[in-house]
């Protein structure tokens, strides 16, 4: 049997030291894997998301794959940022910054690494957000019950509302009861597909901290920059942020593993949006497996 050898990183994004924010594992490969391989290699790993990158002819391009433990993502955002922070370490050492670019599914990201210290603090681009109408009242009774929550539970005067800078979120933005939002219903994905989301983020408006699950809500997300982004939007579009603010949106609290996203919206009319985060190196190591 022959066994080929892949080498692996994994780092903490959105994290203020090793051991928080979002664990993330980064795999550099010389040759394409099967999309088949990529999804059990994640499950081996264990975490949220795992990404793979191949170098496109010595360039500063990379084709870049994102797998959770169900399902392969168009768009992430830790992934990103914890990538275009190791790959300014590991080929681009030399240069207190590296400009990157993504390539995936349907689209590229561009990412900028920059050396802080012993850590490293990454930025990328997301683009233009696509804001959603308000979602019907009939389904916000719907989507707040199977949230764990109550319209009393809602800040004052807003709507919830489908963002995306790349996967669409529906917004749920309540004042009160962060602790006990979860998801309770066993449908919850077809519910979202009723309003054109493909996840739920739930985010407390005063304190700017958010939480969300994959959609079965066994796993709860420790920080999300596919979801930062558009909440900044959201919150740029409803006068609770200014564009060019710098925002600070905080998750993974109650597992323990304290994160900080970045978030800047720029435009009225289009808002572009931009997100940051500090990441921590943990390891490396290689698997060898006959594939």
């Amino acid at each position: 049997m022959t066994l080929r050898t892949l080498p692996f990183w994994l780092v903490d994004v959105f994290a203020r030291e090793p051991l928080s924010g979002n664990g993330l594992s980064i795999f550099l490969l010389d040759e394409e894997l099967p999309a088949g391989a990529m999804q059990r290699i994640t499950r081996e790993m264990r975490q949220f998301e795992t990404i793979f990158l191949r170098r496109i002819d010595q360039t500063s391009r990379f084709n870049a794959r994102i797998f959770t433990m169900e399902e392969e993502l168009p768009f992430a955002g830790h992934p990103i940022i914890g990538a275009a922070s190791l790959l300014h370490s590991e080929l681009y050492s030399s240069e207190d910054e590296a400009h990157l670019e993504f390539l995936m599914l349907d689209r590229s990201v561009n990412a900028v690494s920059r050396r802080q210290g012993t850590s490293y603090i990454a930025e990328m681009d997301q683009g233009i957000a696509t804001i959603q109408p308000p979602i019907p009242a009939d389904k916000k009774e719907m989507f707040l019950k199977a949230l764990n929550l109550s319209t009393g539970d809602l800040a004052a005067d807003l709507p919830l509302q489908v963002v995306s800078t790349g996967l669409p979120y529906l917004i749920v933005p309540i004042s009160s009861n962060l602790k006990h939002a979860q998801i309770v219903v066993r449908d919850f994905e077809a519910m979202l597909g009723t309003v054109g989301a493909k996840f739920v983020y739930v985010l407390q408006v005063d304190r700017l901290e958010g939480r969300t699950w994959d959609n079965d809500g066994r796993v709860e997300d420790i920080a999300t920059g596919s979801a930062a982004g558009p909440a900044a939007a959201y919150l740029v579009t409803h006068k609770r942020a200014s564009s060019g603010e710098s925002l600070v949106l905080t998750q993974g609290r109650f597992l323990n593993r304290p994160s900080e996203i970045y978030a800047s919206v720029r435009g009225d009319t289009e808002k572009k949006v931009t997100i940051k985060g500090q990441v921590c190196f943990v390891g490396n190591g290689t698997l060898r497996l006959p594939i």
